[in-house]
């Protein structure tokens, strides 16, 4: 469905008003003759800030691509280029299909038209009819949930309501290309959930996906394939866990490089660590690394770690993680100060609903749960996988305590 082969873009900042103006008809003009003069002229006038270089990748159709990435990284460029709101200095981009983009907050509205017009306007230009319009209608105005303010100007509207307008057309236009930018974090709790699920329900549709935003959960959830920009290129592709495990480890990278501590993070393996507070060995005792449970089983987790420096505030966090990536429960454990190498055993109750599970672990300095500095991360060490159906005990993945009581006597509900 799209293909991009050797994508690049150059924007050209110039210095002065006057440079932007006359540089550009003098360089057309005079370099036939004078080419060295000209690229000279171009140098001086303005500066070149290169937003992606080289990017090369294919999507098929009914995948879901998510691109992750720094602020700055060319993300948004590149979904631009792809809806062909913008154009590449070299580079092509073959789209198949009706397009939806989602880039920017409420792009394509008319502030001084109403919602109901906007709906029109928006919808014809992704290339419905009058009647087709007519027919979604009430669905996309039943699904933005504005109220009376369907009829008021989109300039009176709220972020969050824009939002939820744009959104709603792109998704009921039943585009055969859904581009997501980064749009959803400004919705409220409830628009997002709903937004999510409707998501799911094209996707089952065969509607390819492209969908950048710094909620990994959500790439984790919807996404088949992800890649990682950085300074406009493509570093990494993949599945989405192993990309996001290269996205966290630049993140914490320059996060530590920033405090200036001397510390230096290490890739090792799927995770990344420190090798002054690291895990030297994770395993279960008495079972292999992949460890086959019935329901209620209790497994023991051992951990060797590491630790040859002196923290504020060390943790050792251990996460149950399903097979999309999703977080299920954790446990957070404060690590006593010493030095050289201390085993902590941790003793896990097993009550999930059959299927396979990872244990994640981490190790963080966390002096206040917002100052968490990551140090060591491991996704792929141990695994459990469940055998029992226990569907008929309880819903969703895994029990919590509920305490149930039937009244003795019939309940008269006419009285209320």
């Amino acid at each position: 469905m799209i293909r991009v082969s050797n994508l690049s873009k150059t924007y050209l900042v110039w210095r002065t008003p006057f440079s932007r103006l006359f540089v550009p008809l003098l360089t057309r003009i005079l370099r036939p003759l004078f080419p060295n003069y000209c690229d000279a002229l171009l140098h001086r006038a303005c500066q070149s800030i290169r937003a992606l270089e080289q990017v090369d990748f294919c999507v098929k159709e009914g995948d879901s691509l998510g691109i992750i990435g720094l602020n700055g990284s060319g993300k948004s460029t590149l979904l631009q280029i792809i809806a062909g709101t913008l154009q590449p200095t070299t580079g092509t981009v073959e789209v198949k299909g009706r397009i939806a983009a989602l880039l920017e907050l409420g792009s394509g509205f008319d502030p001084e038209f109403t919602g109901r017009e906007n709906i029109y306007i928006n919808a014809s230009i992704l290339g419905l009819n009058r009647r087709e319009i007519d027919e979604r209608y009430d669905a996309i105005v039943a699904f933005a949930d504005i109220g009376d303010f369907i009829d008021r100007p989109v300039k009176t509207y709220s972020s969050g309501m824009m939002v939820r307008l744009a959104f709603a057309v792109q998704v009921h236009v039943e585009p055969d290309v859904l581009i997501v930018d980064e749009a959803l974090s400004v919705g409220d709790a409830r628009f997002q959930a709903k937004a999510l699920t409707k998501i799911e329900e094209i996707l089952k549709c065969g509607t390819t996906l492209l969908f950048v935003g710094h909620d990994l959960s959500a790439v984790r959830a919807f996404c088949n394939q992800a890649m990682l920009l950085d300074k406009g290129r493509v570093i990494k592709s993949g599945i989405p866990d192993d990309v996001i495990a290269d996205y966290l480890y630049i993140v914490q990278k320059d996060r530590i490089a920033e405090l200036g501590s001397g510390l230096d993070l290490k890739r090792k393996g799927k995770g990344f660590t420190l090798q002054d507070f690291d895990i030297v060995e994770a395993r279960f005792a008495g079972m292999e690394q992949h460890a086959t449970l019935a329901f209620g089983m209790q497994v023991t987790l051992d951990v060797d770690i590491q630790m040859t420096t002196t923290l504020q505030a060390p943790f050792l966090i251990v996460d149950v993680i399903d097979n999309r990536g999703m977080q299920l429960t954790g446990k957070r454990i404060a690590v006593p100060s010493f030095q050289g190498v201390r085993r902590v055993t941790v003793s896990l109750q097993c009550g999930f609903q059959k299927g396979i599970y990872r244990l994640r672990l981490r190790l963080v300095n966390a002096p206040s749960l917002e100052q968490t500095l990551l140090m060591s991360r491991y996704d792929d060490l141990l695994s459990i996988e469940m055998i029992d159906d226990v569907r008929d005990q309880f819903t969703g993945l895994f029990p919590i305590p509920m305490d149930v009581a039937w009244s003795e006597q019939a309940v008269d509900v006419k009285s209320k």
